[in-house]
This record gives structure tokens, sequence and C-alpha cells, in this order.
């Protein structure tokens, strides 16, 4: 996937969380945290559409975190219905931050696909209730915030949300409701299922057009 990919670990609420670090080939000019799908549903870490956007944001010279959420892996804790794995990115989200200082400052991503993209949208809204850092750059792949939303959302209206005309997991009419509420636009790939199959070439080419400019952001 990229130059250098190591694996390590912070400390999440319920214990220990482990994650995957893509580098890109030089240092990086931002970073990018990844989300995975539904963890009782086989999402992990290395899901096709997970790695995917992260191989994206790495030849686009950020550092990409992929986290396994609670239960995953040698992630401990169990499945929270969003609301503990948020958290989780929360205290993710800082541990970068004191990792890699140099990039405290950078420009960053924050992409969630399926589930993720509710532990994506709703750790948004919770980093600017705290007015903490909040990414340049948000994707909501495969919406399905609805499905594990806890609290009230406030999304950017730059947020780039895609979905599968034939997703057969999250409807599109699902991802048209949420883009909807939300007043965002919504990118529809043909004859695309929810996992893409055949059309991982067009995702990461949208992706590509929405990081574009995105280290003079």
């Amino acid at each position: 996937m990229s130059l250098l990919t190591k694996q390590s670990t912070f400390q999440g609420l319920s214990g220990t969380v482990e994650y995957t670090v893509d580098y890109p080939e030089q240092s990086p000019v931002g970073w990018a945290l990844v989300l995975h799908p539904h963890p009782l549903h086989g999402g992990t870490r290395d899901n096709k559409i997970v790695t995917t956007v992260a191989r994206t944001c790495v030849q686009n010279g950020l550092m990409a975190i992929r986290p396994n959420f609670r239960g995953v892996g040698e992630s401990s804790g169990e499945f929270d219905q969003a609301v503990g794995e948020t958290a989780d990115m929360q205290a993710c989200v800082q541990h970068i931050a004191q990792t890699w200082p140099q990039l405290a400052q950078a420009p960053w991503v924050l992409a969630g696909f399926s589930f993720g993209s509710a532990v994506a949208a709703q750790l948004y809204a919770e980093l600017a209730d705290q007015n903490q850092s909040l990414p340049t750059r948000l994707m909501l792949i495969g919406c399905a915030v609805e499905r594990f939303r806890y609290r009230p959302l406030a999304m950017p209206p730059d947020t780039l949300m895609i979905h599968g005309e034939h997703d057969e997991v999250v409807p599109l009419s699902e991802g048209m409701d949420f883009a909807r509420t939300h007043q965002l636009p919504l990118t529809v790939i043909p004859d695309a299922g929810h996992f893409f199959h055949g059309k991982l070439l067009l995702l990461r080419q949208i992706v590509q057009a929405h990081l574009a400019g995105l280290a003079s952001a």
C-alpha cells in the first residue's frame, strides 16, 4: 500500500485499540483517520473500501491511520453501537497529536465506511462541540449514520457522501434521506452495491478529486 506500514496501539476507554499506520514516501503533509464497517459483520481495518481510501490519502502525502474498533483483532472491549467507538476515536485524535506533534496543525481527513460513517459523523460533531481541531475533509461512504446515531449532528457543507446505486445493505434512499436532512450533495456510483465490487477505481477517483488542494487548505 505504501512505502512503510506499521502496527501500533493507543488506549481507548475500554482498553487497548490497535491500529495500522500507512506512511507516504515523503514526510507527511497531514494525516487521515479511516474507519471500518460493522465489527459484528466482518468489518476490520483491512476492509477493501477502507484500504482504498487510505491508499488514496497516502498517495496525496497523508499518513493514514486505520484502527480496529472494539472487539476486532487485538482491540479490547465489545461492540457499543458507535457510542464507545466514537469516544475511542476521540482518544485516537488526541493520541495522534501527542505522538506526531509536527502534524498537530496540519490538515487532516476523517473518513468512514458504513458503520464507520456513523462513528465519523458523530466524532466530527463531538470535536466541534468541544472546540477541538476539525478535519479539513469529511467523507461518509455507504452512509449508515442514522442507524447508529446517538446525538444531534451538524455536518459541514463540503462533506463528501458516496453511495452505491444498488446498495443492498444501506439502501440509496437512506443515504438520500441523510443528505436531504443535512442539505448535502450525494455522489451516486451507478450499478454499485454496498461494497463497490468492480467500482473501486471509480471510488478512488472520486476520493482523489475531493482531496485535491488539501495541503494548501
